[in-house]
Parts: C-alpha cells; structure tokens; sequence
C-alpha cells in the first residue's frame, strides 16, 4: 500500500485545517490507518488510529475533542479534521497504514506497515 498525504499548511490559533491520506494498493478487510506527527527534536508521536472495518478509534489525549478521523471507503482514503489548532500542534504529520492491528497497539508506529511523505502543519499568529 502506498499512502500520499496532504492538506498541510498554517493557520492561526484557533483555525482548523484538514488533511488527507489516500491510499493505493490493495487493502485488507482488517485495514488500520494512524496519523502520527514529529515536531522538530522530539520523537514521533502518535495523534490517532481507525480501524476500517469497525469504525473504532483510538485518539492521544493531547487531541481529544479537537481532531476528528473519518474514512471513505470509495475514495480509499482517511481524513484528519483538526480544529481548536495550537502552537503545540505544529509537526510534521505522518499517514500510516497497517493490517490486523489489535486496539492496544494503535498507537506503537512499529504496528503500520506503511507510512506517507509527511505534511507540514504550522500553528502560528
């Protein structure tokens, strides 16, 4: 699977963006897809993960209540609403995807299999 992420950009404190992740390939019916970002010197860190066929989601506490996944299914491809933006959101943000990821292990990056270019997200006045 080969994922290509966009929709980075800056916004103001406050703002919203959205970003996007389409995947090409093949799939399984246990498809998993995760956003992780990196912010400059820090570690990777995982934002939140959906499961496909459950619709269930996994979110970092840092972002519940202010970010939203979805997917569609005909489009192939996983969404990352982002509202209430911070300066601590600024990143890197990362798409990934993998297969047969069980609940607990949402958020380890060694759970995707695939992973996207990355797209810049800036929080700035």
């Amino acid at each position: 699977v080969q994922l290509q992420a966009s929709g980075g950009g800056l916004v103001q404190p406050g703002g919203s963006l959205r970003l996007s992740c389409v995947a090409s390939g093949r799939t399984d019916s246990d498809y998993t897809s995760g956003w992780f970002r990196q912010a400059p010197g820090k570690e990777r860190e995982f934002v939140v993960g959906i499961r496909w066929s459950a619709g269930s989601t996994r979110y970092a506490d840092s972002v519940k209540g202010r970010f939203t996944i979805s997917r569609d299914r005909a489009k192939n491809t996983v969404y990352l609403q982002m509202n209430s933006l911070k300066p601590e959101d600024t990143a890197i943000y990362y798409c990934a995807a993998g297969s047969r990821i069980i609940y607990s292990n949402l958020g380890l990056p060694s759970s995707y299999s695939s992973w996207g270019q990355g797209t810049q997200v800036t929080v700035s006045s």
